[in-house]
Protein backbone atom coordinates (compact mmCIF):
# COMPACT_ATOMS: atom_id res chain seq x y z
CA UNK A 1 0.00 0.00 0.00
CA UNK A 2 1.05 3.19 -0.65
CA UNK A 3 2.35 5.15 1.67
CA UNK A 4 -0.47 8.07 3.45
CA UNK A 5 0.83 11.69 3.40
CA UNK A 6 2.14 13.00 6.17
CA UNK A 7 0.97 17.01 6.94
CA UNK A 8 4.62 19.00 7.32
CA UNK A 9 5.56 20.10 10.41
CA UNK A 10 5.17 23.75 10.08
CA UNK A 11 1.47 23.05 8.27
CA UNK A 12 0.75 21.83 11.32
CA UNK A 13 1.45 24.21 14.00
CA UNK A 14 -0.13 26.60 11.96
CA UNK A 15 -3.16 25.30 11.74
CA UNK A 16 -3.12 24.46 15.88
CA UNK A 17 -2.49 28.05 16.21
CA UNK A 18 -5.34 29.33 14.01
CA UNK A 19 -7.57 26.43 15.67
CA UNK A 20 -6.40 28.09 19.29
CA UNK A 21 -7.54 31.65 18.07
CA UNK A 22 -10.62 30.61 16.78
CA UNK A 23 -11.62 29.09 19.57
CA UNK A 24 -10.08 32.62 21.61
CA UNK A 25 -12.36 34.27 19.24
CA UNK A 26 -15.59 32.62 20.16
CA UNK A 27 -14.80 32.94 23.69
CA UNK A 28 -14.60 36.83 23.32
CA UNK A 29 -17.14 36.98 21.38
CA UNK A 30 -19.74 35.12 24.45
CA UNK A 31 -18.00 37.69 26.74
CA UNK A 32 -19.13 40.48 24.48
CA UNK A 33 -22.37 38.85 24.02
CA UNK A 34 -22.69 38.68 27.87
CA UNK A 35 -21.41 41.94 28.48
CA UNK A 36 -23.78 43.84 26.00
CA UNK A 37 -27.14 41.94 28.22
CA UNK A 38 -25.53 43.19 31.62
CA UNK A 39 -25.28 46.55 30.02
CA UNK A 40 -29.24 46.27 28.36
CA UNK A 41 -30.34 45.36 32.09
CA UNK A 42 -28.66 48.61 33.27
CA UNK A 43 -30.24 50.68 31.09
CA UNK A 44 -33.77 49.14 31.87
CA UNK A 45 -32.89 49.29 35.47
CA UNK A 46 -35.38 52.01 37.77
CA UNK A 47 -32.32 52.31 40.06
CA UNK A 48 -30.22 53.78 37.61
CA UNK A 49 -33.03 56.53 36.61
CA UNK A 50 -33.27 58.02 32.88
CA UNK A 51 -29.95 60.02 33.26
CA UNK A 52 -27.08 60.26 30.52
CA UNK A 53 -25.28 57.16 29.63
CA UNK A 54 -22.21 59.20 29.79
CA UNK A 55 -19.55 57.93 32.21
CA UNK A 56 -15.81 59.32 31.66
CA UNK A 57 -14.92 59.17 34.90
CA UNK A 58 -15.67 55.07 34.80
CA UNK A 59 -14.59 54.74 31.65
CA UNK A 60 -10.70 56.22 32.90
CA UNK A 61 -10.66 53.89 36.01
CA UNK A 62 -11.40 50.78 33.82
CA UNK A 63 -8.73 51.58 31.54
CA UNK A 64 -5.90 52.40 34.02
CA UNK A 65 -6.83 49.36 35.72
CA UNK A 66 -6.08 47.66 32.64
CA UNK A 67 -3.41 48.74 31.59
CA UNK A 68 -2.24 48.56 35.03
CA UNK A 69 -2.17 44.55 34.69
CA UNK A 70 -1.38 44.69 30.55
CA UNK A 71 2.08 42.85 29.27
CA UNK A 72 2.99 41.47 25.95
CA UNK A 73 3.56 42.19 22.39
CA UNK A 74 -0.29 43.96 22.32
CA UNK A 75 0.48 47.73 22.35
CA UNK A 76 -1.32 50.06 25.06
CA UNK A 77 -2.81 52.67 22.59
CA UNK A 78 -4.48 49.28 21.14
CA UNK A 79 -5.85 48.17 24.22
CA UNK A 80 -7.61 51.77 24.75
CA UNK A 81 -9.27 51.68 21.15
CA UNK A 82 -10.47 47.92 21.83
CA UNK A 83 -11.83 49.20 25.17
CA UNK A 84 -13.26 52.30 23.66
CA UNK A 85 -15.16 50.57 20.91
CA UNK A 86 -16.61 48.36 23.39
CA UNK A 87 -17.73 51.47 25.71
CA UNK A 88 -19.19 53.83 22.71
CA UNK A 89 -21.28 49.92 21.88
CA UNK A 90 -22.53 49.79 25.58
CA UNK A 91 -23.43 53.24 25.01
CA UNK A 92 -25.25 53.49 22.07
CA UNK A 93 -27.39 50.38 23.98
CA UNK A 94 -28.42 52.18 26.73
CA UNK A 95 -29.62 55.32 24.26
CA UNK A 96 -29.10 57.42 21.75
CA UNK A 97 -25.38 59.15 21.69
CA UNK A 98 -24.53 61.92 19.10
CA UNK A 99 -21.38 64.65 19.34
CA UNK A 100 -21.13 68.20 17.83
CA UNK A 101 -17.36 69.45 17.72
CA UNK A 102 -16.21 72.78 17.50
CA UNK A 103 -13.74 72.58 14.26
CA UNK A 104 -12.46 74.69 11.27
CA UNK A 105 -12.85 70.88 9.10
CA UNK A 106 -13.52 67.52 9.40
CA UNK A 107 -9.87 67.06 9.02
CA UNK A 108 -9.34 69.17 11.64
CA UNK A 109 -7.16 67.90 15.30
CA UNK A 110 -10.31 68.40 17.21
CA UNK A 111 -12.13 66.10 14.69
CA UNK A 112 -10.02 63.30 14.75
CA UNK A 113 -9.22 63.13 18.42
CA UNK A 114 -13.03 62.82 18.76
CA UNK A 115 -13.55 60.26 16.07
CA UNK A 116 -10.95 58.36 17.91
CA UNK A 117 -12.39 58.83 21.13
CA UNK A 118 -16.48 58.32 20.33
CA UNK A 119 -15.74 55.80 17.79
CA UNK A 120 -16.13 56.35 13.43
CA UNK A 121 -19.97 54.80 14.05
CA UNK A 122 -21.01 57.33 16.39
CA UNK A 123 -22.85 60.43 14.47
CA UNK A 124 -20.82 63.65 14.85
CA UNK A 125 -21.23 67.39 13.49
CA UNK A 126 -18.92 69.81 12.72
CA UNK A 127 -19.78 73.61 13.79
CA UNK A 128 -17.77 76.53 12.72
CA UNK A 129 -18.01 77.90 16.38
CA UNK A 130 -17.62 77.00 19.36
CA UNK A 131 -20.83 78.72 20.63
CA UNK A 132 -23.02 76.71 18.07
CA UNK A 133 -21.31 72.95 19.06
CA UNK A 134 -22.44 74.46 22.96
CA UNK A 135 -25.55 75.42 21.79
CA UNK A 136 -26.25 72.02 20.09
CA UNK A 137 -25.58 70.44 23.68
CA UNK A 138 -27.69 72.99 25.18
CA UNK A 139 -30.36 72.19 22.55
CA UNK A 140 -30.72 68.39 23.00
CA UNK A 141 -29.15 68.10 19.44
CA UNK A 142 -26.14 66.74 21.07
CA UNK A 143 -25.18 64.44 23.95
CA UNK A 144 -21.63 66.06 24.06
CA UNK A 145 -19.64 68.63 22.61
CA UNK A 146 -15.59 68.62 21.53
CA UNK A 147 -13.79 72.17 21.80
CA UNK A 148 -9.93 73.44 21.58
CA UNK A 149 -7.84 73.35 24.76
CA UNK A 150 -7.58 76.69 26.24
CA UNK A 151 -4.36 78.50 25.30
CA UNK A 152 -2.07 81.29 26.25
CA UNK A 153 -3.52 83.97 24.44
CA UNK A 154 -7.30 83.14 23.90
CA UNK A 155 -9.05 86.15 24.40
CA UNK A 156 -11.50 87.14 27.09
CA UNK A 157 -14.29 88.11 24.84
CA UNK A 158 -14.17 84.77 22.86
CA UNK A 159 -12.41 82.20 24.65
CA UNK A 160 -15.37 79.18 24.74
CA UNK A 161 -14.13 78.48 28.90
CA UNK A 162 -14.71 82.06 29.21
CA UNK A 163 -18.21 82.06 28.51
CA UNK A 164 -19.17 78.80 29.47
CA UNK A 165 -22.18 78.17 31.61
CA UNK A 166 -21.58 76.06 34.24
CA UNK A 167 -22.97 74.34 36.22
CA UNK A 168 -25.31 73.77 33.43
CA UNK A 169 -22.88 72.73 30.85
CA UNK A 170 -19.13 70.84 32.44
CA UNK A 171 -16.14 69.64 31.50
CA UNK A 172 -16.44 65.96 31.88
CA UNK A 173 -13.07 64.78 29.69
CA UNK A 174 -9.87 65.35 28.23
CA UNK A 175 -9.01 63.80 25.03
CA UNK A 176 -6.65 61.99 24.55
CA UNK A 177 -6.59 59.56 27.54
CA UNK A 178 -3.02 58.60 26.13
CA UNK A 179 -1.00 61.20 26.50
CA UNK A 180 0.77 62.15 23.30
CA UNK A 181 3.92 64.29 22.51
CA UNK A 182 2.65 66.54 20.01
CA UNK A 183 0.54 68.24 22.40
CA UNK A 184 -2.33 67.93 20.68
CA UNK A 185 -5.72 67.79 23.08
CA UNK A 186 -9.65 68.48 23.16
CA UNK A 187 -11.80 68.67 25.98
CA UNK A 188 -15.82 67.44 26.54
CA UNK A 189 -18.44 69.29 27.66
CA UNK A 190 -21.84 67.86 28.44
CA UNK A 191 -25.01 69.13 30.38
CA UNK A 192 -23.76 66.57 33.31
CA UNK A 193 -21.71 66.51 35.92
CA UNK A 194 -18.11 65.05 36.01
CA UNK A 195 -17.59 61.59 37.62
CA UNK A 196 -14.62 60.68 39.68
CA UNK A 197 -11.76 58.27 38.47
CA UNK A 198 -9.81 58.13 41.04
CA UNK A 199 -6.48 60.05 39.68
CA UNK A 200 -8.65 63.72 38.32
CA UNK A 201 -7.87 67.57 37.36
CA UNK A 202 -10.12 70.17 37.79
CA UNK A 203 -10.65 73.48 36.17
CA UNK A 204 -11.29 76.73 37.44
CA UNK A 205 -11.92 79.99 36.90
CA UNK A 206 -11.01 82.92 38.94
CA UNK A 207 -11.70 86.78 38.45
CA UNK A 208 -8.47 87.98 39.34
CA UNK A 209 -7.11 91.66 39.93
CA UNK A 210 -6.67 94.10 37.18
CA UNK A 211 -2.81 93.08 36.51
CA UNK A 212 -2.92 90.14 38.70
CA UNK A 213 -0.11 87.75 37.15
CA UNK A 214 0.22 83.95 36.63
CA UNK A 215 2.86 83.95 39.40
CA UNK A 216 0.51 85.80 41.71
CA UNK A 217 -2.03 83.58 40.93
CA UNK A 218 0.10 80.19 41.06
CA UNK A 219 1.15 81.50 44.48
CA UNK A 220 -2.11 82.68 46.01
CA UNK A 221 -3.49 79.11 44.92
CA UNK A 222 -0.37 77.62 46.50
CA UNK A 223 -1.06 79.18 49.63
CA UNK A 224 -4.61 77.77 49.53
CA UNK A 225 -3.30 74.43 49.60
CA UNK A 226 -3.97 73.07 45.83
CA UNK A 227 -1.78 71.90 43.30
CA UNK A 228 -1.61 73.57 40.19
CA UNK A 229 0.13 72.28 37.39
CA UNK A 230 -1.02 75.21 34.87
CA UNK A 231 -2.49 78.53 34.31
CA UNK A 232 -3.68 80.43 31.95
CA UNK A 233 -4.24 84.45 31.72
CA UNK A 234 -7.26 86.25 29.82
CA UNK A 235 -7.70 90.21 30.44
CA UNK A 236 -11.16 90.97 30.28
CA UNK A 237 -11.33 94.82 30.29
CA UNK A 238 -10.17 95.84 34.21
CA UNK A 239 -10.42 92.31 35.42
CA UNK A 240 -8.29 89.33 34.70
CA UNK A 241 -9.48 86.07 34.25
CA UNK A 242 -7.57 82.46 35.59
CA UNK A 243 -8.12 79.26 34.41
CA UNK A 244 -6.38 76.94 36.68
CA UNK A 245 -5.82 72.79 36.01
CA UNK A 246 -5.61 71.90 39.97
CA UNK A 247 -5.29 68.29 40.74
CA UNK A 248 -7.88 66.12 42.32
CA UNK A 249 -11.86 66.46 42.11
CA UNK A 250 -12.87 69.39 43.48
CA UNK A 251 -16.20 70.14 45.07
CA UNK A 252 -17.44 73.63 45.96
CA UNK A 253 -17.65 72.73 49.43
CA UNK A 254 -13.53 72.35 49.38
CA UNK A 255 -12.79 74.05 52.91
CA UNK A 256 -9.41 75.44 50.88
CA UNK A 257 -11.40 77.60 48.63
CA UNK A 258 -12.37 79.86 51.38
CA UNK A 259 -9.04 80.73 51.25
CA UNK A 260 -8.75 81.97 48.12
CA UNK A 261 -8.85 86.09 47.50
CA UNK A 262 -10.51 86.51 45.07
CA UNK A 263 -15.03 86.34 44.98
CA UNK A 264 -15.84 84.65 41.54
CA UNK A 265 -15.00 81.37 41.85
CA UNK A 266 -16.41 78.92 39.17
CA UNK A 267 -15.44 74.98 38.93
CA UNK A 268 -15.89 74.27 35.14
CA UNK A 269 -15.90 70.55 35.17
CA UNK A 270 -13.01 68.15 35.91
CA UNK A 271 -11.08 64.96 33.50
CA UNK A 272 -9.72 61.90 34.25
CA UNK A 273 -5.60 62.80 34.08
CA UNK A 274 -4.09 61.23 31.10
CA UNK A 275 -1.62 58.22 31.43
CA UNK A 276 1.41 57.57 29.62
CA UNK A 277 1.19 56.12 26.10
CA UNK A 278 3.84 53.38 24.15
Amino acid sequence: MPDTPQTPPAAAEIAALRAEIDAIDDAMHDLLMQRSAVVGRLAGSRAKGSGSPLRPGREAAVLRRLLARHNGPLGRDRVVRIWREIFMASTAIQGGFSVACYAPSAQSEEAGLAREHFGPTTPMRIHPTAARALAAVSEGEASVAVLPLPAEGDAAETAWWARLEAPRLQIVARLPFLSGTDGAGALVVAPVPPDASGEDRTLMLFEAETRASRASVSQALADAGFVVPSVLLARAGEATLALAEIEGFLSVEDARLAALPWMRRTILGAYAAPVAGD
